[in-house]
């Protein structure tokens, strides 16, 4: 196995850490990595802020583990949580430390499992359908292919994958569940390369990448706790605190959007003369829409293709009357 170094080059990192500064640079910040994965993002964070402290959360304990190994040098500066992104509230609790001064999200599936044949996320080598980022709890994606109604698959495919041949597929895949259950990705991927029409193959890459990326998403819950998980962070940061959230695909992306979008509105109904405070925006935007890597990150990193990059920072607290 090579080390977390060689096999994570961290997307758009340069320019994380440029929207994160202003709000790190003082004694006693406290940044969060929501997606610690094999700690990348971390590493350059307590490099760059030497004052600031890290706490960092992922579900998947063998990232946490690699992680650990490569921040051990940093001591009591970083502490690492086995956690869902949504249980930072939770976490800042246990942890006597409410407020924070910057937050990142790296989402999708970190490069480890990736990479981890036996993890089954990735359609270009045959592996278990499992997909769980936490291996320890929930259903794998063979479970959710043998038992979810038909119905429900085609829904997941249509709203998680934006797949247009989803009932074409599920059709494919309710046909050979009966003859024998899915274990392994070889075959789904062969069923979907069948189902689908010439013309479906020929664009957009690997005919199977949208119904993986439908199932990962399944499996995890992965925009619902998105839904949850990105408010939950810009409440918890302090005024002048900052948040960047780099996405990979427009699901992720409009959510996030939407938060941002709402936290910098005026929402003061329209003819006050003077408008109060409760109705002032509590968020600043960073970036003009989302941005995006440069040609040159993505001819060395090709995983850096789809990201796009949002950034926001509190302006002010939540006035509560």
């Amino acid at each position: 196995m090579t080390s977390s170094e060689e096999r994570h080059v961290p997307v758009m990192l340069q320019r994380c850490l440029d929207l994160l500064a202003p709000a790190l640079q003082e004694p006693g910040a406290v940044v969060v990595d929501c997606t610690l994965g094999l700690g990348g993002h971390s590493q350059a964070m307590l490099d760059a802020f030497p004052e600031a402290s890290l706490v960092a959360l992922d579900r998947d304990p063998q990232a946490l583990k690699l992680a650990g190994e490569r921040l051990a040098d940093y001591g009591d500066r970083a502490t690492l949580v086995h956690a869902v992104y949504d249980e930072l509230p939770d976490v800042l609790r246990r942890l006597g430390r409410p407020r924070v001064q910057g937050v990142l999200f790296d989402l999708g599936v970190s490069s480890m499992q990736l990479d981890e044949a036996d993890r089954g996320f990735a359609y270009a080598q045959d592996a278990p359908l499992d997909m769980r980022m936490d291996q320890t709890t929930g259903v794998s994606a063979a479970e959710v292919l043998n038992t979810y109604p038909p119905g429900e698959l085609v829904r997941i495919l249509r709203a998680y994958g934006e797949e247009k041949q989803a009932r074409r597929i599920v059709e494919a895949v309710v046909r050979e569940r009966r003859k024998e259950p899915f274990r392994n990705s070889a075959r789904l991927v062969e069923i979907i390369r069948e189902a689908l029409p010439q013309a479906a193959k020929r664009t957009g890459g690997n005919p199977a990448k949208r119904t993986f990326q439908a199932l990962r998403i399944e499996v995890n819950g992965e925009l619902a706790v998105l839904e949850r998980a990105v408010p939950a962070a810009v409440d918890a940061l302090a005024v002048g605190g900052r948040i960047a959230v780099l996405s990979y695909h427009s699901l992720e992306d409009r959510l996030v959007k939407q938060v941002f979008a709402a936290g910098a509105a005026n929402t003061a109904p329209p003819g006050l003369p003077v408008v109060p405070e409760r109705y002032l925006p509590r968020l600043r935007l960073l970036t003009r829409g989302a941005e995006l890597p440069s040609e040159e990150e993505v001819a060395r990193n090709r995983r850096a293709a789809p990201a796009r990059l949002r950034g926001a920072e509190r302006v002010r607290e939540v006035v509560t009357e």
